[in-house]
């Protein structure tokens, strides 16, 4: 029998964009006020049309997009796409290009990714089940019996990997990756060990469940980090805890890179010509 796969069965769902803009201030003050109503009108009437449809989602899943007021100088907007596709969020991205306000915008940051549920416990039992039965991985018969558990779990998971864009006053945005140094690297580890140290790490963000909500995306193959992390809470120092206390926990401590942190208040569309004011 050759060796059972060192890889977790992974679970994949909606396609995610964040955008982050600079307000151009200096040319959108330049305009006049009628023009700047204009301009306002017609991206705010096509950007609270993308805001919630599920009409777009053959599947019924939330097609959202929400905005947030960002904290710092990284940028000044941050907006969020939930698609079921790559290509649904490709069309809302050129749909906000051609936008006469995209002039006064200018592009800060990005991240592209997809929702993503890591399998480790259902990864064991199941390779173990298909050894038991005499497959060999990768074999035609084993890929079947790994792809019957990935539609039964996807199945059952699907409010998880098409989530709503929660409603939560904040949002804290970071891309991380696991290590891949010559001395640690946690792509070397056993499953086994992994998958331990994924259950109490995990063990963590479930005591901070009724405050703050987490989206865990995979952007490998799609951008520069690994995954991306969008924590949602009314509570902003929720994030600072959560993290903190993650930083002492085996996984984070040894094994995790972290990216840019974005921090963002949610607005709604319509308050976007008090933001473009400046005032909130």
């Amino acid at each position: 029998m050759a060796e059972v796969p060192a890889v977790p069965l992974t679970l994949e769902g909606s396609s995610v964009l964040h955008q982050m803009f600079r307000i151009r201030r200096a040319a959108w003050r330049e305009l006049a006020e009628s023009r700047r109503e204009e301009i306002l009108e017609k991206a705010t009437a096509v950007l609270q049309a993308i805001a919630y449809n599920t009409g777009d989602s053959q599947a019924g899943h939330p097609n959202q997009s929400a905005l947030y007021s960002q904290l710092g100088h990284k940028s000044d907007l941050i907006l969020l796409h939930f698609r079921d596709s790559l290509e649904d969020l490709h069309r809302v991205e050129l749909g906000i290009a051609g936008l006469e306000l995209s002039d006064y915008l200018e592009p800060a940051y990005s991240y592209l990714s997809v929702v993503e549920l890591g399998l480790y416990d259902s990864s064991a039992k199941t390779y173990a089940q298909l050894a038991e039965r005499g497959l060999e991985p990768h074999s035609l018969e084993w890929n079947a019996g790994v792809a019957e558990v990935i539609r039964r779990q996807s199945a059952a998971m699907a409010p998880r990997l098409y989530p709503r864009i929660p409603e939560s006053k904040y949002l804290c945005f970071y891309p991380m990756d696991r290590k891949r140094g010559e001395q640690t690297n946690w792509y070397q580890v056993s499953m086994a060990e992994r998958q331990r140290m994924m259950h109490e790490h995990g063990l963590i963000g479930r005591r901070y469940a009724e405050c703050v909500k987490q989206i865990i995306t995979t952007s490998i193959g799609f951008d520069d980090w690994e995954w991306g992390v969008d924590l949602f809470a009314d509570d902003p120092l929720v994030f600072k805890n959560l993290i903190y206390e993650m930083r002492f926990d085996e996984v984070s401590a040894v094994y995790a890179l972290f990216g840019t942190f974005h921090v963002g208040l949610r607005v709604q569309f319509a308050d976007l010509p008090r933001i473009l004011a400046g005032a909130l």
